[in-house]
């Protein structure tokens, strides 16, 4: 796979000592058990697979060597690059401005471009019409356009979807910028469609197979369908795609709810002119984190620690896998433990962050579980590993722990 050039800053010795050694004994990645790092006081259970994906580490290369080759330019992110604070916060002190909030709100009008400036396409990508008001000011869009290679995989099965004249259901987070952004590329082909999860499904399967009227199903998916969109002609051949970052099974749920209404609704034997079975659209780093936070899910252990942006599509659907088994807290970085019995956290189910006065229990030694998003850099996963070793005295120093996964000299 390709290298990328990141910040040394971003990096961790300990945690790709473990990385390298993992993908030299597991080369083809067929073992997603978590690998043990024993401090003696304290055991961290890290996840086979978290931290920088290949489209974030391409999306932070292209947005540093952009603020390199552009001395003296302005240089506009169209949103966030990618959803992490500290991330965002690093190209911010580099002179990097934004255009738009996460939402879409303009912080930047475009009308003040110029032909001088730079813009960075992040790796959600963007829509059509938000591109084309870059290129209307003379600015060169493909350029630094970071867009994941896997999310082009998923307008690229909209296409193939449109050319055969299905409708697309798209499974996202509807404010979300890369369903935005999928929403945008799709609606130009065929008519389409946003659905955030299974109960807006079932509405949406109950329409189909005629138990619900157009005022309701218009009332439901107001602003989350294209213009034009007649449900009673395009929903009768559907597709489904989905934002690159949710959670694999509740996709493959939707999918099969919506085929057994189009089986319903026109018998078993004509479902195939109906429903066009498309694999779930999800990003290999999305399959493998939640994989790997699986495996984690088999094990005995006093809670989990979850490190990422708190508007994290990927990191959110990690911590909502691990709450089925552990006590889990869910935090952008280490500053937000405050101390071993303090910890700031984000509340995924309340969209509120937290104050916890009961943290770190008093067991010895500690049994905890450590991953993080795909957006989140090994050097945060570190400082939070380092933080909670701190409050624990005569733990094992780094080093005789790091050993342990540096190749042995024959």
């Amino acid at each position: 796979m390709k290298t990328f050039e990141i910040p040394e800053f971003y990096k961790s010795p300990l945690l790709a000592a473990v990385k390298a050694m993992r993908s030299a004994t597991d080369p083809k990645k067929r073992d997603f058990s978590p690998t043990l790092l024993d401090f003696g006081t304290v055991k961290f259970y890290l996840a086979r697979h978290f931290g920088f994906c290949y489209g974030v580490q391409n999306a932070i290369e292209l947005s540093f060597r952009a603020v390199k080759e552009n001395p003296g330019k302005r240089i506009f992110l169209l949103s966030q690059m990618i959803h992490n604070p500290e991330v965002n916060a690093n190209l911010m002190q580099q002179g990097v401005r934004f255009l738009m909030d996460t939402e879409g709100k303009t912080i930047t009008p475009f009308s003040e471009l110029t032909p001088d400036d730079v813009v960075i396409i992040p790796a959600f990508g963007t829509t059509l019409d938000i591109q084309k008001k870059i290129e209307e000011q003379g600015i060169e869009v493909k350029k630094y356009d970071t867009t994941c290679p896997f999310v082009h995989r998923v307008w690229n099965k909209a296409e193939a979807l449109a050319s055969e004249r299905f409708t697309v259901i798209i499974h996202g987070r509807p404010l979300h910028e890369e369903t935005r952004a999928t929403f945008s590329h799709s609606a130009a082909g065929s008519p389409s469609l946003i659905v955030k999860d299974m109960n807006e499904t079932k509405a949406l399967g109950d329409f189909i197979i005629g138990n619900s009227s157009r005022q309701e199903f218009e009332k439901l998916f107001a602003g989350r369908y294209s213009k034009g969109f007649n449900p009673a002609a395009d929903l009768e051949r559907i597709g489904v795609i989905n934002q690159t970052t949710m959670l694999a099974a509740e996709t493959q749920e939707i999918a099969d709810y919506l085929k057994k209404a189009m089986a319903d609704k026109y018998g078993a034997e004509a479902v195939r002119r109906h429903f066009a079975d498309t694999r779930d659209t999800l990003c290999y780093a999305t399959n493998e984190n939640q994989d790997a936070t699986q495996e984690l899910l088999k094990l005995d252990a006093d809670l989990a620690i979850v490190v990422g942006g708190y508007n994290s599509s990927n990191t959110s659907h990690i911590v909502e896998l691990c709450e089925r088994r552990f006590k889990t807290f869910f935090i952008s970085s280490a500053k937000e433990i405050e101390s071993e019995s303090c910890i700031n956290h984000y509340e995924i189910a309340k969209e509120r962050r937290v104050t916890s006065n009961v943290f770190l229990p008093e067991r010895k030694p500690l049994r905890i579980v450590l991953t993080s998003g795909a957006s989140c850099p090994d050097a945060m996963v570190e400082e939070v590993l380092m933080k909670i070793l701190s409050f624990s005295a005569g733990h094992k120093p780094v080093k005789e722990v790091m050993a342990e996964f540096e190749p042995k000299v024959v």
